[in-house]
């Protein structure tokens, strides 16, 4: 029994790391070149303007997206090798400190002092760093930060969500364009929840329920200060 479910055991979290800039790099291009071009869409301008807005919308998005990503994701990479660098210090200058750190860290999650000691030796004369970084400063293989993988993710992502709305507008007539960009990117965010939470694992309802309900206040948002100014300026 105990092989059979060691068979059919599951984990996503290996999966974390590309999963939230995936879904962060869709769901910010569907949102956020939905709601410009159905706020542009509200004024009196012309389709041709409308879909110029929306391709523009997605490439500088699509740079944006990738450029934040990488600055953020080097940053982090840069203090994980900052933390990682003097863990390694230490553990050539103070072994025994660095010995007796990692035991009362294994006592803190319910070890017994032996037990933690031998356990602490063991890892450490096994691969010390690993150890630290791993059990000290949450480092660990999965969570690591790739920071060109992000962005390359983030900017493909976004491009990928960002041309289903302006899909839509090209195949919408000019007088219903902010109703049909607006269904169609509510239909596509509900999607992305579902396949983002079938990916990772998570409940699928809560995940479409949340990003539609985030989503439809963005683009009603937009809508409102495009029909405001569009009719006023």
């Amino acid at each position: 029994m105990a092989a059979k479910h060691a068979v059919h055991e599951r984990h996503f979290i290996s999966r974390v790391g590309w999963l939230r800039a995936a879904v962060l790099g869709a769901n910010d291009g569907i949102i956020s070149v939905a709601s410009l071009i159905v706020g542009v869409a509200a004024t009196q301008s012309d389709k041709g303007t409308v879909v110029l807005t929306g391709l523009a919308a997605l490439v500088a998005g699509a740079l944006s997206m990738a450029a934040g990503e990488y600055v953020s994701v080097s940053s982090q990479a840069d203090t994980e090798r900052a933390d990682l660098e003097r863990e390694r210090q230490e553990l050539v200058d103070f072994p025994a400190a660095e010995l007796e750190e990692l035991t009362q860290i294994y006592v803190g999650r319910g070890l017994t002092r032996e037990l933690a000691e031998v356990v602490a030796t063991q890892l450490m004369a096994s691969n010390a760093l690993e150890a630290h970084a791993r059990d000290e400063l949450g480092i660990s293989e999965h969570m690591q930060a790739r920071p060109v993988q992000a962005a390359l993710t983030s900017a493909a992502t976004f491009a990928s969500g960002a041309i289903l709305p302006l899909g839509a507008l090209l195949l919408s007539p000019r007088p219903l364009a902010v109703w049909t960009v607006t269904a169609s990117a509510l239909v596509f965010l509900g999607l992305l929840g579902a396949l983002g939470a079938t990916t990772g694992g998570s409940k699928v309802t809560k995940a479409v329920v949340r990003v539609v309900f985030w989503g439809g206040i963005a683009m009603a948002v937009t809508a409102g200060v495009g029909h405001i100014f569009g009719t006023t300026l």
